[in-house]
């Protein structure tokens, strides 16, 4: 299998197509454009690409703080898929596992899909009768999982330990089309197509005003000079809040750290992606032989892309128990990003009080799944002012009561 760092992908990208040099060297913004997206990440390139793949809408320039792809994209472990218990939860996730399968075809870039499939470890009575009923409610919603038993988790994972003296492995909810993909190949892929089209990426380009008129949006003042919008959308993780207040409204979110680190290379010791909500850990191998390792947040509201010890340290106690074999590898680095977290740990697509702007924030510690998701239905939002796929997680069901609870599904691991 061929081997990718960020800087490969980045060099692909530059090497094979004429017309990137556009976006890798930012250019100058126009004065106006038809649909300004505030952040370069996956959520913001797939809302740009899909405007102009679904409604023809290619006057657009995504603005970013800092370079394509840095944020959370950049920084998560890309686990993908979409056993949510909610309808409309499962409905958006599965939009985006699917649009997964056909992405690199699509973008005609390879972002590197591997559908190994995922497995949700009941190690509690409560979790399995928690995961038996997602599996029920995932049958009634056409999306493909089963409840599997101890021993099925055995032979798709030999090197877990079945009987932990804590939390002995019960069943498990298992997604055979689940899996992972190269991050920022994701973010290149969308990237490039975006140029393609004649969109503007435009780096180092931070905004730090949104301009009103009459209580609709005219544009945005940014580090690079002022710009005019017709329409704005805001995709900035962690950062929506400061958006947020700058246009004069307040969001329900909270943001924290979510950390996570790699092993050392090793030989292929596991190839589906396992997750532990009980003891807060997940893991799977990358195709370098890495152990890709996370847990659960920070447990103080924070900006930090820092990693800590301490939390290194719980994370690594609970997993080790499950998986004995890796307690004498060396830890090759770690990381932290930014997530944004509302109180029902479901994502905002929405529009805003403020008119013609519009907000996609919230998707907590799992946003990398949605990205091809997120971005088609916040695209048909923008473009038409309404969505399906969108229409549950507006701003309006926190002062309705309508909340979309998926604290078990997404609240501690991804």
């Amino acid at each position: 299998m061929t081997r990718y760092s960020a800087f490969a992908v980045v060099r692909e990208a530059l090497s094979h197509h004429k017309g990137w040099g556009r976006a890798w060297r930012a250019p100058e913004p126009k004065k106006r454009y038809d649909v300004i997206i505030v952040g370069a990440g996956g959520h913001g390139l797939a809302t740009a690409y899909y405007l102009g793949r679904n409604f023809g809408i290619t006057n657009v320039a995504i603005l970013e703080k800092g370079w394509l792809g840095g944020g959370n994209t950049g920084r998560n472990t890309t686990i993908i898929r979409s056993n949510y218990l909610q309808d409309s939860s499962s409905a958006i996730f599965e939009k985006a596992r699917a649009l997964y399968e056909g992405l690199s075809q699509e973008l005609n870039y390879n972002v590197m899909f591997s559908p190994r499939g995922c497995l949700m470890l009941a190690q509690t009575q409560a979790e399995i009768r928690g995961y038996q009923r997602t599996a029920h409610a995932n049958a009634l919603q056409g999306v493909e999982t089963e409840w599997i038993g101890p021993e099925r988790v055995k032979e798709l994972v030999p090197i877990i330990n079945i009987n932990g003296p804590r939390y002995p492995v019960l069943g498990a909810l298992w997604q055979a089309r689940a899996g992972t993909a190269r991050h920022d190949a994701v973010a290149w892929g969308y990237a490039r197509a975006c140029s393609d089209m004649g969109m503007d990426i435009i780096q180092n380009c931070e905004v730090t005003g949104i301009r009103r008129d009459a209580g609709k949006v005219v544009g945005v003042s940014t580090t690079r000079g002022e710009i005019d919008c017709d329409k704005l959308g805001l995709v900035v993780a962690g950062h929506s809040g400061v958006l947020a207040e700058m246009a004069g409204f307040r969001l329900p979110i909270e943001s924290v750290a979510l950390q996570a680190l790699v092993s050392e290379p090793v030989k292929p010791c596991i190839d589906v992606v396992v997750m532990a909500n009980t003891v807060h850990g997940y893991m799977s191998q990358s195709d370098k032989g890495e152990l890709v390792i996370g847990g659960g947040t920070d447990a103080f509201n924070n900006y930090t892309q820092r990693g800590s010890f301490h939390h290194i340290e719980h994370t690594m106690a609970a997993l080790i128990e499950t998986f004995p074999i890796i307690s004498r590898l060396k830890m090759l680095r770690q990381w932290g990003g930014i997530v944004d977290m509302t109180g029902d740990r479901s994502p905002i697509l929405s529009k805003t009080p403020v008119e013609n702007i519009f907000i996609n924030c919230g998707w907590g510690t799992g946003g990398f799944k949605a990205i091809p998701g997120s971005g088609w239905a916040f695209a048909e939002l923008m473009a038409k002012g309404q969505s399906p796929l969108a229409e549950e997680f507006s701003l309006d069901r926190f002062t309705e009561g309508r909340f979309i609870d998926e604290s078990v599904a997404a609240g501690v691991a991804h």
